[in-house]
């Protein structure tokens, strides 16, 4: 497991631990888009120092190529003149040049690998941000249906005259509160659980219409 990926899942990790217990949701949850857009931002900067390193190898080594076939075309042509030792002289330099083109097309070859798992956990990163701006999203429609509808009941605990009024107040005060309390709490708890499963919840889903996709061209006669 990489380094970056070991601190998303410790990210994603404290996030669902602390909605379990957040009074409110919605503010920690900018908080984590906070930070991961930062990551983002950071991922993208490492990335582009990534691609300019690979194109400085990539060039070191085809000029380290170039120059070895160079060397051995000389070689050949001062054999054909009988100068055997400007022969030996272009050999050396083409074996060092040789020497040179495998090393950095090794190096070359490395950074490729890393420009590829950093752009698999960027897209990784993104998808996340995505994610959970779209649930900030729903939940602050949630707890302002909450917000709504208190003040809903608010509005009509004045609606009871005389003594049985007084008496319906308090009992629709005490029934309201009661409510709220119950349906607040449910609510930032299933938060937390909504967020953690909702990873797998969503592979869950890819493999089945993969399966009915593969099992489509199989009947089509595209896969054996």
């Amino acid at each position: 497991m990489s380094l970056m990926r070991r601190m998303r899942d410790i990210t994603v990790a404290t996030l669902n631990e602390r909605l379990e217990q957040a009074e409110d949701p919605v503010k920690l949850i900018d908080q984590y888009l906070t930070a991961q857009k930062e990551q983002i931002m950071q991922s993208e900067k490492v990335h582009r120092q990534l691609m300019a390193h690979a194109g400085s190898l990539r060039q070191q080594a085809m000029s380290a190529e170039q120059l070895r076939d160079k060397r051995e075309q000389q070689a050949m042509i001062a054999l054909k003149a009988g100068e055997d030792h400007v022969a030996k002289m272009a050999l050396q330099e083409k074996i060092l040049q040789e020497e040179k083109y495998e090393q950095f097309k090794e190096l070359y070859e490395q950074s490729k690998l890393s420009i590829v798992e950093l752009e698999e956990q960027l897209d990784q990163l993104k998808r996340d941000f995505d994610e959970v701006l779209s649930k900030r999203q729903y939940y602050m429609a949630r707890l302002e249906s909450i917000r709504l509808q208190r003040h809903m009941n608010e509005s009509l605990r004045g609606g009871y005259p005389g003594i049985s009024g007084r008496t319906f107040h308090r009992l629709e005060e005490r029934i309201s509160d009661l409510e709220l309390e119950t349906k607040s709490l449910r609510d930032v708890r299933q938060l937390g659980r909504e967020v953690a499963h909702t990873g797998s919840q969503m592979q869950q889903a890819l493999e089945r219409e993969l399966s009915q996709l593969k099992n489509k061209l199989e009947k089509e006669g595209w896969l054996k």
